[in-house]
């Protein structure tokens, strides 16, 4: 039992609880923290993201951004790219357009992109994004900001993740980690159990001191 849980158990849990670590690090989930993103995803729902590069950004990405200069300072908020550096995006006669072109947009809900905002046109700075909810009427964006500068957009550096369809790492990263746990502490148990029942047997292998010879 000692070597059970000494040598095999505990270390097996050391390495599955640092798996797990890792996982969750580069693939955290989160509940969706307002209405902003409905119909793509509802208030408390679960939201499953992975560690990007500010430069693997694309439009029409979902990301996670840090944007404290929006008052937003105790989680990320939940946007999608609209604009990237270089991007021209203006609304007109409640269409959205990026580069002259009309956006199709078919996640937004109840396919209104304009949500009854004034119309707006922006040219994205370059290393800036162009920020909306897909709930247009009821979002805080790049829109509600525009009197910060550069047209209401944030820097690339916000950005911390990107939502994925994908919860199988997260998911696995979550079940490492509680089972690593788990394999930790019956290691600890056995290699206890193992110890105590080992210098419990020492003790009765000591043969009994020899009697005191009577004259």
């Amino acid at each position: 039992m000692r070597i059970a849980g000494w040598a095999v158990l505990l270390p097996l849990g050391v390495v599955l609880v640092a798996a797990g670590l890792a996982l969750r690090s580069a693939y955290p989930a989160h509940r969706v923290p307002s209405d902003a993103m409905r119909p793509t995803y509802a208030p408390g729902a679960m939201l499953y993201a992975e560690r990007v590069e500010p430069s693997e950004v694309r439009r029409g990405d979902v990301v996670l951004v840090s944007v404290p200069e929006w008052g937003i300072t105790e989680s990320l908020a939940v946007k999608r790219v609209i604009g990237v550096g270089g991007d021209r995006v203006r609304t007109d006669g409640g269409r959205l357009y990026v580069n002259g072109e009309p956006l199709d947009e078919p996640y937004v809900r109840e396919g209104d992109p304009i949500g009854g905002a004034p119309d707006f046109d922006v040219k994205v700075p370059e290393g800036r994004l162009f920020l909306l909810g897909d709930n247009r009427g009821n979002s805080i964006d790049s829109r509600n900001h525009q009197d910060l500068g550069a047209g209401g957009t944030v820097p690339l550096t916000a950005v911390r993740e990107r939502a994925t369809d994908r919860p199988g790492p997260a998911l696995a990263g979550a079940g490492a980690f509680f089972g690593g746990v788990v394999v930790l502490l019956t290691g600890f148990g056995l290699g206890l159990a193992g110890s105590l029942a080992g210098r419990s047997a020492r003790r009765r292998a000591v043969p009994p001191p020899a009697p005191y010879p009577v004259p």
